[in-house]
């Protein structure tokens, strides 16, 4: 499939599908339900691949390629401001961050290689608060890998409140200074994080990330539950 050529994007109209575009610079969503599928995003200078801007809702992203060029900063591939976000089947690279939203779904995608740049925080896939009331957050099937010794593959941060209702599920974990950062923060006591089945990887780092698997796990935390997690090769990964 030949990909018809385009310069950034601004998306205005709800309901609107980019299909089989390839873009230079960046997709801004300003609209409602959006569908972006079979695209490439080469992501020049600047803050992100594809935004959801605050107040919309409904972005999915299936079936397509986002990544920096490896010289200027692309600081996220995906970055959600907005509401509900789907991302499926994307291959997210050579960027600092890779996903933030705080609800939503991101499934079946490989989110690796991120580029480093002074002073960068680097996350594959991040959440840095609660999702929106009525929403969670799902992260399950994904590959995760960042190659660098900060800071996780999967992040979920209380930047700007306690994080709460995220399941993490069935994902390939690797690298990072811990591979997942579990949801505990100085703001209070982390709730319904449900951490099952994931595979964590030695591919990277010996430890699983530079420092080790998981950190900032509340054992205690309402509704909390982890189960199944393992190595690669064989062995539990307790949460801590």
């Amino acid at each position: 499939m030949e990909l018809r050529k385009s310069d950034s994007m601004r998306v205005t109209k709800s309901g609107t599908v980019i299909d089989g575009v390839e873009v230079t610079g960046y997709i801004t969503v300003e609209a409602d339900n959006v569908t972006i599928r079979n695209t490439r995003v080469r992501g020049t200078k600047g803050w992100w691949g594809i935004l959801q801007r605050e107040g919309r809702t409904g972005l999915k992203v299936e079936d397509s390629e986002i990544f920096g060029n490896g010289k200027q900063r692309t600081q996220f591939g995906i970055l959600n401001q907005g509401k509900m976000i789907t991302v499926r089947r994307v291959d997210i690279h050579t960027i600092s961050n890779g996903i933030l939203t705080q609800q939503g779904v991101v499934e079946d995608s490989y989110v690796h290689d991120p580029k480093y740049y002074s002073g960068d925080h680097t996350d594959m896939i991040m959440s840095t608060g609660p999702p929106a009331a009525g929403t969670e957050l799902i992260i399950r099937h994904n590959t995760v890998i960042n190659t660098l010794d900060q800071t996780g593959a999967i992040a979920l941060f209380q930047d700007f409140g306690v994080i709460k209702d995220v399941t993490v599920e069935g994902n390939l974990l690797a690298g990072g200074g811990w591979s997942l950062y579990a949801g505990a923060g100085a703001k209070g006591r982390s709730s319904n994080i449900k951490v099952i089945d994931n595979v964590f990887s030695r591919r990277v780092w010996p430890k699983g990330g530079a420092a080790g698997p998981v950190s900032y796990w509340d054992n205690d935390g309402p509704g909390n539950l982890w189960r199944g997690n393992t190595w690669e090769n064989g062995g539990t990964v307790p949460p801590g």
